[in-house]
C-alpha cells in the first residue's frame, strides 16, 4: 500500500523536491534565533556591543522574512501537490469504477462509493501534503536541536532526550486503537452518505407515502452510529494526546530542576541556561507536531486504505484471446445455460434458445423466473462460468469476444429509464457521441419525440433534470428509444419497456418500438402480453426453466401456463381474437 501511495508523488517529484528543500530551509532558519540569543546573552550584551546587537537583530529579521516566503511556498505548492495527487486518485478511482462488473454495484451502495471518492480522498490529499513536510521538518529540527543543545550541555540534553523512548512506547500503544476507531468512523460516515443519497433520490416516494418521519428516524440512527464511532475515535485520540502532552510537559520539569541545580553548582552559565530553556522548544515543538500529525495520519491512511479496497476489486476484462465482434448478423443462441448469482440459489437451469437474424423472441412468465437475468447475460454484464453452458452471437462464444464489441452491437430499452443530468440532446447523443445534429433529430423523429421537443422553449437544449425528473415517463422512454435508434445496433433487448406506461402512451411507444425492432434481432421481456402477440416465438420462463415455446396461437392452443397468464389479463372473448 505504501508503494502505491508513493507512486502518486512521481509526476510531481520536481515540485516535491523544491517543497522539501523549502521545508529544510525553514528548519535551518529556525535555529538562527536560539544561536543569536546565546551570543546576545554571553557576548554582545556583557561586552556592550550595541552595533552588533542591532545588526544581529536585523539579520534575524531578514531570515524571518525569507522564512515567510518559504512558508508561503510550502503552504501553497505543498497543497497543490496534494490536490493534484487527490485528482489523480479520483480519476483512477472513477475510471476503475467504470470497469467494474455489475456484481460490484449489486453489493455497494452509491452513497458509500461517493464517500470514498469524496471525503476519503480529501483526507488522503491532506496527508500527501502535510505528511512529508511534517516528517522532514520535525525530524530535522529534532536532530539539529539535539546537536545544538548537546553543545550547550550534554548531560542536560541527555536527561531531556531520555523521555523520547517513553513517547515512542505511548505512540505504539495507542496507534492500533486509533486506527480501528478511525476506520469505524469512516464506515459510519459512509452509512450516513448512503442514507442521504437514498432518501434524496426517493424523496417523491417519501412524500407520497408521508414517510418523512421514517426517513428522519433512519437518518437519526445512522447519525447516532457516526457519533458513537466518533466518540470512540476521539476517546482514543484524547488518550493519545493527553499522554504524549504530559510527557512533553515533563521535559520542562526536568529542565527546570536539572538546569537550576547545574546553574547553582556553577556547571552552566546563566546565559547558557537561558539559551537552553529557549532552545529546548526547538525539540518540543516538532515533537508536538508529530503528535498532532498522528490524527491526520490515521485519517489519511484510513482513507487511502478504503481507496485501495475499491482499486483492488477485479475489473471486467476481455479474455486473453478475445476477438472483435464485427459485421454482426444477430443470430443468438443460448446453449445449456445455467446461472446463479453470488451467494444465491440457481436462477437459470439448462436454458436452450436460438434466435435467427431479424427475428423477435418474447420471454414471458411470473416475476423472478429469470427473464431479466437472460437479458443481462447476453451483453455479458454477468460472467458465465465455463461449466455453465454458452451464449453465442453469430456462432461465437461471447466469453471469447471483447466486451466493447458485444455491447456496441446490442441496444437496450428498459422499464426504468435512466437519463443523465444535462440536455435532451446530450442524452440522445449518449447512443453515439459523434453523431451529427441531423442524425440526432432523425433518431428523435423515429422515436416519436421530435415534435414534442420542438414545442419546448429551448428545444433540444432543454435540461432534463436529475434522472430526467422534468419529463414524463413516456417522454423519458421515447428519449431512451431515440438513443438506441442513434446507436443503431444489430441486436435489441426490450426489458418490460412499456409495462409502466398508460394505454395511450403505450400505443405511441409501441409504434416507436415496432419501428426500432424492424430488421433487428430482438429479445423482449414483457408482462403485458398484448405487446408480444406478433412475436415470432414466445418462450415461457418458469422457475429458471423454459416450460413452453411457440407462437401466440400455438401457446393458446396448448392450454398451459401461457394461456393462464393471458387469461388473467384479458376477458374470455379476447381469447377468440
Amino acid at each position: 500500500m505504501l508503494k502505491r501511495f508513493i507512486s502518486y508523488y512521481k509526476p510531481h517529484k520536481k515540485m516535491l523536491a523544491l517543497d522539501m528543500l523549502a521545508a529544510l530551509m525553514i528548519s535551518v532558519i529556525g535555529m538562527v534565533y536560539p544561536i543569536v540569543t546565546n551570543k546576545m546573552l554571553n557576548e554582545y550584551i556583557p561586552n556592550k556591543m550595541y552595533s552588533t546587537i542591532v545588526v544581529a537583530g536585523i539579520l534575524v529579521l531578514l531570515f524571518y522574512i525569507i522564512r515567510m516566503f518559504l512558508r508561503y511556498f510550502v503552504q501553497y505548492y505543498g497543497h497543490i501537490i496534494g490536490v493534484r495527487m487527490q485528482s489523480q486518485m479520483r480519476q483512477d478511482l472513477f475510471n476503475h469504477l467504470q470497469e467494474l462488473p455489475f456484481k460490484f454495484y449489486d453489493n455497494n451502495e452509491t452513497g458509500r462509493i461517493m464517500t470514498r471518492i469524496g471525503s476519503d480522498l480529501f483526507e488522503v490529499c491532506e496527508l500527501a501534503h502535510h505528511g512529508p513536510e511534517n516528517l522532514l521538518i520535525s525530524s530535522i529540527m529534532i536532530i539539529l536541536s539535539f546537536i545544538y543543545l548537546f553543545t550547550i550541555d550534554w548531560i542536560l540534553t541527555l536527561i531531556v532526550f531520555a523521555c523520547v523512548p517513553i513517547l515512542f512506547f505511548v505512540t505504539l500503544h495507542y496507534r492500533t486503537a486509533m486506527k480501528r476507531a478511525f476506520d469505524d468512523r469512516r464506515k459510519s460516515n459512509a452509512t450516513i452518505n448512503a442514507s442521504v443519497e437514498s432518501s434524496v433520490t426517493g424523496i417523491r416516494v417519501t412524500k407520497a407515502y408521508t414517510n418523512s418521519a421514517r426517513e428522519v428516524e433512519k437518518f437519526r440512527k445512522g447519525d447516532e452510529e457516526f457519533v458513537n464511532a466518533s466518540r470512540s475515535a476521539y476517546n482514543a485520540m484524547a488518550k493519545f494526546h493527553s499522554s504524549t502532552s504530559f510527557i512533553t510537559d515533563i521535559f520542562n520539569v526536568f529542565i527546570l530542576i536539572a538546569g537550576g541545580l547545574f546553574l547553582y553548582a556553577g556547571r552552566i552559565s546563566f546565559g547558557d541556561y537561558s539559551t537552553f530553556i529557549v532552545s529546548v522548544n526547538l525539540f518540543i515543538n516538532p515533537v508536538n507536531t508529530l503528535i498532532a500529525f498522528m490524527e491526520q495520519f490515521q485519517n489519511g491512511v484510513s482513507g487511502f486504505r478504503r481507496f485501495v479496497e475499491i482499486m483492488e476489486e477485479e475489473p471486467e476484462t476481455d479474455a486473453p484471446d478475445a476477438e472483435e465482434l464485427c459485421k454482426v448478423e444477430g443470430v443468438i443462441e443460448f446453449k445449456n445455460v445455467t446461472y446463479a448469482y453470488e451467494g444465491s440459489q440457481e436462477v437459470l437451469h439448462n436454458i436452450n434458445l436460438r434466435l435467427e437474424k431479424g427475428r423477435k423472441l418474447a420471454l414471458v412468465g411470473p416475476s423472478g423466473g429469470g427473464k431479466t437475468t437472460l437479458c443481462h447475460l447476453l451483453p455479458n454484464f454477468y460472467s458465465l462460468g465455463e461449466d455453465n453452458g454458452a451464449i453465442l452471437i453469430d456462432g461465437k462464444d461471447i466469453r471469447k469476444l471483447t466486451l466493447g464489441s458485444i455491447r456496441k452491437s446490442i441496444g437496450i430499452v428498459q422499464q426504468d429509464v435512466f437519463l443523465f443530468v444535462g440536455t435532451i440532446k446530450e442524452n440522445i447523443l449518449y447512443g453515439r457521441p459523434d453523431a451529427s445534429d441531423e442524425e440526432v433529430y432523425e433518431a428523435a423523429r423515429r422515436a416519436n419525440i421530435h415534435d414534442y421537443i420542438m414545442t419546448l422553449e429551448k428545444g433540444y437544449d432543454t435540461e432534463v433534470g436529475e434522472r430526467g425528473v422534468k419529463l414524463s415517463g413516456g417522454q423519458k422512454q421515447r428519449l431512451s428509444i431515440a438513443r438506441v435508434f442513434l446507436k443503431d445496433p444489430a441486436i435489441l433487448i426490450l426489458d418490460e419497456a412499456t409495462s409502466a406506461l398508460d394505454n395511450t402512451t403505450e400505443v405511441l411507444i409501441q409504434e416507436a418500438l415496432d419501428e426500432l425492432c424492424r430488421g433487428r434481432t430482438t429479445l423482449v421481456v414483457a408482462h403485458r402480453l398484448s405487446t408480444i402477440r406478433n412475436a415470432d416465438e414466445i418462450a415461457v420462463v418458469l422457475d429458471g426453466r423454459i416450460s413452453e415455446r411457440g407462437t401466440h396461437e400455438e401457446l393458446i392452443a396448448k392450454d398451459g401456463t401461457y394461456k393462464k397468464l393471458y387469461s388473467l389479463q384479458f376477458r374470455e372473448n379476447d381469447l377468440v381474437e
